[in-house]
């Protein structure tokens, strides 16, 4: 015998809660629906919320992906200005235009030429705080001239828009996993409503003798039957044995 298949989709769930309620509505008599009248109040209560639940859904994580884009040029560009703004102080240092001690402004040890670690997000924050703050304060202390090429001016802006963007970043990944998490609660209630009705009209259309017509019920209230390899072929042989078998005259 075929075999339900209950959605494992989002769009299958909404397929078969909408094809219950088309049915039902379809249908002049409440008495007549194959199944209960309080399990299609809920279904007309539910499906709009799960509807716009996994609209806002996609739409957050849509927006989340586009803006990746963005963001990821934006890392790419303050790494950058970051990292060309050490080494350019490095240099200065090494032509003998300041004196080693001039790394301790920006968190940088004094006999270590080397760029610290850029790679993740957040060393890119503290490297970036500290960069600007300590050029500020080297000049306040009358330390040297300023560096130029990139100029400090342009590390805070490239620094600036890339710190908006992760913030902005995060914010959309929070929104994204908040709209994720509500989709799955209202997955569940889904599936619950989806069994419930589809055991009801099983049961309504058990007295059905003929198996084919009591499917073609079910799946009119949305059921979905899956036959196992050559069912569908063993089980039209039987029938038509069965009626010639019923046409015979004895």
């Amino acid at each position: 015998m075929p075999y339900r298949r209950l959605p494992n989709t989002d769009a299958a769930r909404i397929r078969a809660l909408k094809a219950a309620l088309k049915k039902g509505d379809s249908l002049d008599d409440i008495n007549q629906i194959a199944y209960s009248f309080p399990l299609k109040q809920k279904i007309d209560i539910f499906l709009p919320k799960f509807e716009i639940a996994i609209t806002t859904s996609k739409a957050a994580r849509e927006k989340q992906i586009e803006n990746s884009r963005k963001f990821t040029e934006l890392t790419k560009k303050a790494r950058l200005y970051i990292s060309h703004f050490i080494q350019v102080l490095n240099f200065t240092i090494a032509r003998g235009e300041l004196k080693p001690y001039a790394r301790t402004f920006y968190g940088l040890d004094e006999k270590d030429s080397k760029v610290p670690n850029l790679l993740t997000e957040q060393e890119l924050i503290l490297w970036g705080e500290k960069v600007i703050n300590g050029e500020q304060e080297r000049l306040n202390n009358r330390y040297g001239n300023p560096i130029y090429s990139p100029a400090i001016a342009l590390v805070r802006v490239s620094y600036e828009n890339f710190k908006q963007s992760y913030n902005f970043q995060k914010q959309l990944q929070v929104n994204s996993s908040r709209f994720s998490a509500e989709v799955a609660q209202f997955r569940d209630e889904a599936d619950a409503l989806i069994l419930n009705i589809w055991n009801e009209v099983e049961n309504y259309f058990s007295s059905e003798k003929d198996e084919e017509k009591k499917r073609q019920h079910c799946e009119e209230y949305g059921l979905v039957y899956v036959f196992r390899k050559g069912e569908r072929e063993r089980l039209k042989r039987k029938k038509d044995a069965e009626d010639i078998t019923l046409k015979l005259p004895f």
